[in-house]
């Protein structure tokens, strides 16, 4: 058991789980994209341990970059407006491969699949460690999906709560009292 503030958790998903699954989805990855040196996106914050174990099992030439999605309050009744910040290539042509850490609601992953449609990349294919399908508010399908996991909260292997988890390297899931 695992203690953070208020929450207790529990292991949920083994290091060695997460590293074979990343070995098979790697090889889908290489045999969708070969001789096409794709350019993988990946999602900070919690996607950067993700990115990192993915991209070394990758041996196809391909390239990495990291973009961040900022929120802040808008002049709008909308509310939350999402934006992709920290894109230094050209992504015109190119076939992207976006790396999240999680999607649940699939709001936010919305967002960035409609902005990234403005730079003109050739394709766009979506993997998440973690998907909720449960938890889904808008329509959203994964191209690769290590895990499939019911709308619970989890930590670990880049995701966090309230900034602390990040590090462990398994994920957990939060206990039912």
């Amino acid at each position: 058991m695992l203690k953070i503030h208020d929450r207790k958790f529990k292991p949920y998903i083994s290091k060695e789980a997460i590293d074979s699954r990343l070995s098979q989805i790697a090889n889908e990855i290489e045999k969708d994209y070969t001789n096409k040196n794709p350019i993988f996106l990946a999602v900070l914050n919690g996607a950067f341990i993700l990115a990192a174990d993915l991209f070394r099992k990758i041996t196809i030439q391909s390239e990495i970059s990291f973009v961040k999605v900022s929120s802040y309050e808008g002049v709008q009744s909308a509310g939350n407006v999402k934006q992709l910040i920290g894109f230094a290539e050209n992504l015109k042509n190119r076939d992207v491969i976006i790396v999240e850490d999680i999607i649940d609601t699939g709001i936010t992953m919305s967002h960035i699949l409609s902005q990234l449609n403005y730079y003109q990349p050739k394709s766009v294919k979506l993997l998440t460690l973690l998907f909720k399908p449960k938890a889904l508010k808008t329509p959203i399908n994964p191209d690769y999906v290590c895990f499939e996991i019911e709308p619970e909260f989890v930590l670990g292997y880049g995701l966090d709560y309230d900034g602390l988890g990040r590090n462990l390297p398994d994920i957990y899931v939060e206990m039912k009292e």
